[in-house]
């Protein structure tokens, strides 16, 4: 389902919380609570900037949103693997949906 192609396509995927920063020049990463959300639900325009195999089944995507309050924020997240590079995926646009929490990922191409 993350392939370029005529058109885009949806998948459902699963978040992880990125580490954050717990003070300036702390060198001290902590990451956000399990239950904490990682985008307030809504639409965002993001862009694949690391793509990689997590397992045999398991596809890891890096993107970062491009606009809005999120803006400049980087989320992974991870879906089924597909037959292909993941490395084809950076710099591919997307739109990150997120409905009662949970994300779904539409890539363009």
């Amino acid at each position: 389902m993350w392939r370029k192609g005529p058109r885009p396509e949806t998948v459902a995927v699963t978040s992880l919380p990125r580490p954050r920063a717990t003070g300036a020049r702390s060198g001290v990463r902590e990451a956000d609570p399990v239950d904490a959300p990682l985008l307030p639900d809504g639409s965002y325009d993001a862009i694949v900037v690391d793509a990689r195999e997590v397992d045999e089944a398991t596809t890891a995507l890096e993107l970062t949103i491009l606009a809005g309050p999120q803006k400049g924020q980087v989320v992974e997240l991870r879906g089924p693997r597909r037959a292909h590079d993941p490395i084809d995926l950076l710099g591919v646009p997307a739109t990150i949906t997120v409905t009662d929490g949970t994300p779904h990922l539409r890539l363009e191409g």
